[in-house]
């Protein structure tokens, strides 16, 4: 079998996970690491039986495909390079600092038939693809990703780190226009935001409270949708799903207490568990080797990065329309 040549450029926290996982697919041959830090690089070129490089532009002629984990800021100009080589892509969340660099890279991939993949690993979770098939109607939906400060995290706070995957969860689930939205954040730690909290008002009357922080001591990773029939409750780590329906409560009063009782039918929906990882990047693969379409159009990744864009200017005080026109 012929194998793909791959390399990962920023091997930091995810981008060693994305080396493990290409170091087990079959049909992929990694042919080289890069970054800045020299020692780590080597040190990773060995464990997976590789080559280290220290500069991106080294491994232009080694690859056919790339995938990039540096800082958010360097997104841009690093993709760009490599697009022009004319190699594909699979680009860590966020996919650029600005719509406007983000739209730039999607064009040039469209121009020279290249695959430039978003790295939003949460479209590869079972349970999060199961609701597409049992959320109808939605009027409120709950989001919270909360956690402790995490040191290994230096150049974005929570917003284009933790936010932007309920974003882009909840417009492939409401199907309608966003008409306001209200922001509150502010810093704790570090110089980005580390606390977040959005309210998105919706065309049709739906309405979604996204909360994201890294002050937080439990780790919690949920989302709860509430519809006519239904509330849907979804943990990210354990991929389980719940539905609860024909809900009835009742007081039950008697001479010495007053109780409170509720009562629902719940079904616990069994989703096969993957390592979602795995499975972006499988895809990625299957995408440039067999021309797999892809999870999600242009259209929607910028409408994604847009609306978390417009929530970050909020939060830094920058002014920014009420009527959402992505």
């Amino acid at each position: 079998m012929e194998k793909i040549k791959v390399g990962v450029v920023g091997i930091g926290h995810m981008g060693s996970y994305h080396v493990r996982t290409y170091a087990g697919f079959q049909n992929v041959e990694l042919a080289g690491v890069v970054d800045i830090d020299e020692e780590r690089a080597e040190k990773v070129a060995k464990q997976y039986n590789t080559k280290a490089y220290s500069d991106y532009r080294q491994i232009f002629d080694k690859v056919e495909a790339v995938n990039i984990a540096v800082p958010t800021s360097r997104h841009y100009q690093v993709a760009k390079d490599f697009l022009e080589a004319g190699k594909h892509i699979l680009l860590e969340k966020p996919a650029t600092s600005s719509l406007e660099e983000a739209e730039e890279l999607l064009s040039l991939a469209q121009s020279k038939n290249l695959v430039l993949q978003i790295g939003h690993v949460e479209r590869f979770n079972a349970a999060v693809n199961e609701l597409k098939n049992i959320v109808k109607d939605p009027i409120f939906i709950e989001c919270r990703r909360l956690g402790p400060k995490n040191s290994r995290i230096t150049d974005t706070g929570v917003v284009l780190d933790l936010l932007i995957h309920d974003v882009d969860i909840i417009l492939r689930l409401v199907d309608s226009k966003i008409t306001r939205m209200n922001v509150a954040g502010g810093r704790i730690y570090s110089e980005f935001e580390d606390l977040a909290n959005v309210q998105l008002i919706f065309d049709n009357g739906c309405i979604a409270n996204l909360t994201a922080s890294r002050v937080t001591e439990e780790k919690i990773r949920t989302l709860a949708i509430t519809q006519p029939d239904a509330y849907i409750f979804l943990d990210y780590a354990e991929q389980d799903l719940q539905i609860h329906r024909q809900a009835s409560s009742k007081y039950i009063l008697s001479r010495e207490l007053l109780q409170y009782r509720q009562e629902s039918f719940i079904e616990r929906l069994f989703v096969h568990k993957d390592n979602p990882l795995k499975l972006e990047l499988s895809h990625f693969i299957d995408c440039i080797v067999n021309g797999a379409t892809p999870k999600t159009t242009t259209e929607e990744d910028l409408r994604s990065l847009g609306i978390t864009l417009k929530i970050l200017e909020k939060i830094k005080g920058v002014s920014a329309p009420d009527e959402m026109k992505k």
